[in-house]
């Protein structure tokens, strides 16, 4: 009896395990393709003003729409991770580019709203890339990213090419970390047009 008891217990555990599983992947995002632009360093008003000349910053951002069913009384969803993949020209080696990646972990994503994630090359870093304070998007070739909701990728795309370059073994693309992509809020847009973007899970 004991034995029969344990046996039902498991079986009872194990279909709620699985229920909630597929619960949690019951999961639907709609997203559109990357874009990339170049935006100047925003200028201020208040307190005491200072010149200077404002110079690029890269911006790349695409918008995305995500579903949840069962959808909770929150209409959120917790977590929605962005994964960012930048291949831009390695200016010493010519058909050759560096990769830059970069994981963006939304929080309290709005469900079934048009919402965008973004990631960002600063001044500093085109400079490094191109030698040049200007015209940091002429430096990219390839963005692609892929969003993942409880760990599972629900979205990818990419500017153009096949969805996965990132992923390729040629000798054309290497791994890179000579320059960061940076979250929104790393940067002076920190602030500014709030309620488009996602808010975004601040590393520690």
């Amino acid at each position: 009896m004991k034995i029969q008891r344990f046996l039902k217990s498991f079986v009872l555990c194990a279909s709620l395990a699985l229920t909630t599983n597929a619960f949690a992947q019951a999961s639907k995002v709609m997203a559109e393709k990357p874009t990339f632009d170049d935006l100047p360093s925003p200028e201020f008003s208040g307190g005491k003003q200072k010149p200077f000349k404002p110079k690029d910053w890269l911006e790349v951002e695409t918008k995305f729409n995500v579903q949840l069913k069962p959808e909770p009384k929150s209409k959120t969803a917790a977590e929605v991770m962005v994964k960012w993949y930048v291949a831009v020209k390695n200016p010493e080696k010519s058909g050759a580019f560096f990769l830059l990646t970069k994981n963006i972990t939304h929080i309290n994503v709005p469900l079934g709203e048009d919402i965008f994630s973004s990631v960002y090359l600063s001044p500093a870093s085109i400079m490094r890339l191109t030698g040049s304070a200007k015209g940091g998007k002429n430096a990219v070739e390839f963005v692609g990213y892929e969003v993942l909701v409880n760990g599972e990728v629900k979205a990818a795309d990419t500017n153009k090419g096949e969805v996965g370059w990132w992923k390729s073994s040629s000798e054309k693309l290497s791994a890179s970390d000579t320059v960061p992509l940076l979250a929104k809020y790393e940067t002076p847009f920190a602030v500014m047009w709030w309620d488009r973007y996602a808010e975004v899970k601040q590393e520690k």
